[in-house]
């Protein structure tokens, strides 16, 4: 079977502006949907013509409001600019025709669906559920298909991870590839980079600087999706591995593992998947096939349950970020103690954390893998944390001591600010000019303080904001994501990055 297409999804309100997206993308797709419902009025009389100026196969969509589009003229009007879109076909160069017209399952007009077949234009009939997923998946196939130039649709937004995990199970019993299968939203982001493991026809993708509408949907740009996951180059043969958290909005392990496999040459591809609970990651990768994965917040502690083995360091610090499939199942590592130690001995010059007060700021997973990675380099530390439970359990572990993160905390917190660690997600991605995205926004920065945020996106985060100011050193958690994956890549593929 060929591999799925990748259909660029054009959203412009001009024929003109969605012919100069075309350009900067063509080398990247195999086809373009021309979103008919996006174009102004006075332009959508015009789409006829559209096929021949854009030179590559095009698809006639015109999405109703009901179905996630921006249509709402009524069905009447609707037909009408089908019916003018569709007319005078070129019967002697079909390249100027539109190669496939999108019809929802309730939306059959015999006179258009004649003009179709009469000129070799492809129905592809669709349906969508932009609220809720869609289960019987083989089931709804075939009652979409009712001829061969028909290509049946089906596009849902999955409530959890379970649901994109139900549709890649069905499309394993289906094996021909005349359909096209889409989770929407962060959920199914993997439904469109392994569309091949779906059996798919083609794959939907967007510009970004032309996604207006179209965001919840979670569209992939051409770029990205040909540069960072090698689309066209997945086949049965291709190793996957992912990363899986909550909620996963930002994260750059895609493009550091990417690049080890092609400075490698191989045949690889690693997919976000986003998971509330680390279970349905682990049903998610046996389904699919993943070899491996990065397992980041807050899935470190839980995903121990999964696992039929896992190392010393895991058993030790009790929290796991790299697991990989073995004939027996699950096995468990971290490495996050080991890009931490690295990156900061780097940053700080030293040889070791002796005669240092070191304060942890939190008591999570990655707080687990910092407290057991200070100690072995020798430093002394106080754990902080909200639940003054959580901190004490990691703090007796190490023999550190510990302090409820609050203003209560403020004069320890003085004392062990030789170098500030913060592990929490407090801050991950937000607005670092509010004061709130600050874990410990009631302590005073001297300037003599080292502050180290294992968080790297924003770069600069609020607590590193306010540390500068206050003339500290700083750094942030992109050299320890480095480190920290350049073990991972060697934990799947057994090669150095």
């Amino acid at each position: 079977m060929k591999r799925p297409q990748i259909c660029l999804t054009l959203t412009g309100k001009t024929l003109q502006e969605n012919l100069k997206t075309i350009e900067k993308y063509r080398k990247y797709i195999d086809m373009v949907e021309l979103r008919g419902d996006f174009l102004e009025p006075d332009e959508s009389l015009y789409m006829r013509k559209f096929p021949g100026m854009a030179g590559l196969p095009c698809i006639l969509t015109i999405r109703r409001k009901i179905d996630g589009g921006q249509y709402d003229e009524g069905e009447a009007s609707r037909t009408t600019l089908f019916a003018r879109a569709l007319s005078y076909a070129d019967t002697e160069d079909k390249t100027k025709n539109f190669a496939y017209v999108d019809f929802e399952e309730d939306y059959h007009i015999p006179s258009l669906q004649d003009a179709t077949l009469a000129f070799g234009t492809k129905i592809i009939r669709s349906v969508h559920d932009m609220k809720n997923p869609i289960t019987n998946i083989r089931e709804r196939l075939e009652k979409l298909q009712t001829s061969y130039y028909e290509i049946p649709k089906i596009a849902f937004m999955p409530h959890s991870l379970d649901d994109v995990t139900n549709l890649f199970a069905e499309a394993q019993t289906i094996k021909n590839n005349y359909h096209i299968l889409v989770a929407m939203g962060p959920l199914g982001v993997p439904s469109r980079i392994l569309s091949e493991k779906l059996n798919n026809y083609l794959t939907y993708c967007s510009a970004p600087e032309s996604q207006e509408g179209l965001q919840s949907l979670s569209h992939l740009d051409p770029v990205t999706l040909n540069e960072m996951y090698t689309f066209k180059s997945i086949d049965k043969n291709t190793s996957i591995y992912g990363i899986t958290g909550w909620p996963l909005k930002k994260t750059s392990s895609p493009q550091l593992h990417s690049d080890g496999y092609k400075k490698n040459k191989m045949n690889a591809v690693y997919v976000p998947v986003c998971a509330e609970k680390a279970g349905q990651a682990i049903r998610f990768a046996d389904v699919v096939g993943l070899k491996g994965m990065s397992v980041t917040i807050p899935h470190k502690e839980e995903v121990i349950g999964y696992l039929s083995e896992y190392n010393e360091d895991v058993k030790v610090i009790g929290a796991c970020n790299t697991i990989r499939r073995t004939k027996n199942g699950w096995e468990g590592f971290n490495t996050d103690y080991i890009g931490f130690a690295r990156s900061l001995l780097e940053f700080t010059g030293l040889k070791n954390l002796k005669h240092k007060r070191v304060a942890i700021i939190g008591a999570g997973g990655a707080a687990k893998a910092i407290a057991y990675s200070v100690k072995m380099l020798g430093g002394k530390a106080c754990i902080f944390n909200r639940s003054l439970q959580k901190a004490k359990k990691l703090a007796e572990k190490y023999k550190f001591k510990y302090e409820e993160l609050s203003v209560k905390g403020v004069n320890t917190l003085k004392k062990y600010s030789s170098i500030i660690i913060q592990t929490t997600s407090v801050g991950m991605g937000a607005d670092n000019t509010d004061i709130n995205n600050d874990p410990i926004n009631f302590y005073e920065f001297t300037g003599n303080e080292i502050v180290y945020d294992i968080i790297y996106v924003p770069e600069v985060t609020a607590i590193m904001r306010r540390a500068i100011n206050a003339g500290c050193r700083v750094y942030n958690g992109y050299r320890m994501l480095e480190e920290q994956g350049y073990e991972q890549f060697k934990i799947f593929t057994g090669v150095d990055y």
